[in-house]
């Protein structure tokens, strides 16, 4: 299993569900899952096999090393099977705070979005907030997926900001939205 430096506690659970250091055996679930969703994601075209390998061994395997990365990744796993992915990324250590990221198997959107958004936001404000003692944490997102926002404000976090009409979409600007939460710990 990979290992961070930064962090002491490698491994995050809550019942069925844990986070845990990104796998590299993960990265072409990882890869399908982030061309399915690309809609939603900062990616402007379509990740290769070939384009996901020198990610994976060119940037992701440096993170482990590193005393204050720019972001920590996990695979989300349910009973050690993958489920989704994500971590906190765009880490500013000296302000302490991070964006977060996640995406889940496309294939269980329907039926689990809101449950496994609040799982994987518990365990990640774990990280950051116990382990990392971020002041604040917070989810950037494309104004297309408002079922995102009950899952977040399901457990605490608040609508702090919309970016009008931030990025481009399908030749339309759309806005932005960033829900955070603070660590009141």
């Amino acid at each position: 299993m990979n290992c961070y430096k930064v962090l002491n506690k490698q491994i995050y659970s809550k019942g069925d569900f844990s986070i845990v250091p990104i796998r590299y055996e993960d990265r072409l679930d990882i890869m399908k899952w982030r061309n399915e969703q690309i809609y939603h994601l900062r990616q402007d075209k379509p990740l290769t096999i070939e384009s996901q390998e020198h990610y994976f061994k060119n940037v992701v395997g440096k993170l482990f090393d590193q005393e204050k990365p720019n972001q920590l990744l996990f695979s989300f796993l349910k009973k050690g099977k993958l489920i989704g992915y994500g971590g906190l990324v765009h880490i500013n250590w000296i302000d302490s705070n991070a964006e977060i990221s996640f995406i889940i198997d496309t294939e269980l959107e329907n039926n689990y979005f809101h449950d496994y958004w609040v799982l994987y936001l518990e365990l990640i404000e774990q990280l950051a907030f116990i382990e990392l003692n971020f002041h604040k944490i917070f989810i950037y997102a494309f104004d297309l997926r408002p079922h995102l926002y009950v899952a977040a404000e399901a457990i605490g976090f608040v609508k702090e900001a919309v970016l009008k009409e931030h990025c481009k979409f399908q030749d339309n600007f759309i806005d932005v939205v960033i829900h955070s939460k603070i660590n009141r710990k």
